[in-house]
């Protein structure tokens, strides 16, 4: 066999691996995107299975706001519906009006002590914050992931592999600007 040949063989092998070492970190960030939206995606769960024992307790207070309550269940049915769609961006927006429904709620709840006493509602409104506060961090986590792929995807020689086998960008989890605005003190106890 000629150096030539030898030399042409060599070359395709290096590109070969090149092209292998490419998709195999293409497979690993999409995978590392999918780990991050599971691992929100149980927390979502598990705060949607919360929600309605919160909402039964604040209802043993009869006089206790039904508009809040009422805000706070059609805003879980909105992130029920955008989780099992995996609708990122309604999911955004829903979280955000979930969110400040339970801000209110927490904030009504301040006016009943004897709900502010019941244990169960206290347990309750820890567990709900305390998830609140796990799937901030997940979000974190999820848009580091879907950025490290997006960059990927769009970068050159990787955007030749990604195209030819289909690795996609993905949406950012983002907020509402509802959401991200200073909080309305004089609002939530009006």
């Amino acid at each position: 066999m000629s150096a030539g040949n030898l030399l042409t063989l060599g070359v395709i092998a290096v590109v070969l691996v090149y092209g292998v070492m490419l998709y195999n970190g293409l497979v690993t960030l999409k995978h590392g995107v999918a780990k991050a939206w599971a691992n929100i995606d149980v927390l979502l769960k598990q705060r949607h299975d919360e929600l309605p024992k919160l909402v039964e307790v604040c209802k043993q207070y009869k006089e206790f706001e039904q508009t809040t309550l009422q805000r706070v269940i059609e805003a879980r049915s909105q992130v029920q519906q955008a989780r099992e769609a995996h609708d990122v961006g309604a999911l955004g927006e829903a979280e955000g009006a979930l969110r400040m429904g339970l801000g209110r709620l927490f904030a009504v709840a301040e006016a009943y002590p004897e709900l502010k006493a019941n244990e169960h509602f206290m347990q309750l409104q820890q567990r709900i914050t305390a998830l609140e506060n796990t799937i901030a961090d997940r979000r974190e986590l999820y848009n580091e992931a879907v950025n490290l792929n997006n960059v990927r995807v769009e970068q050159f020689p990787d955007a030749v592999i990604a195209r030819l086998f289909r690795f996609d960008a993905h949406p950012l989890l983002e907020f509402s600007a509802a959401e991200k605005a200073d909080v309305d003190m004089k609002q939530l106890f009006s």
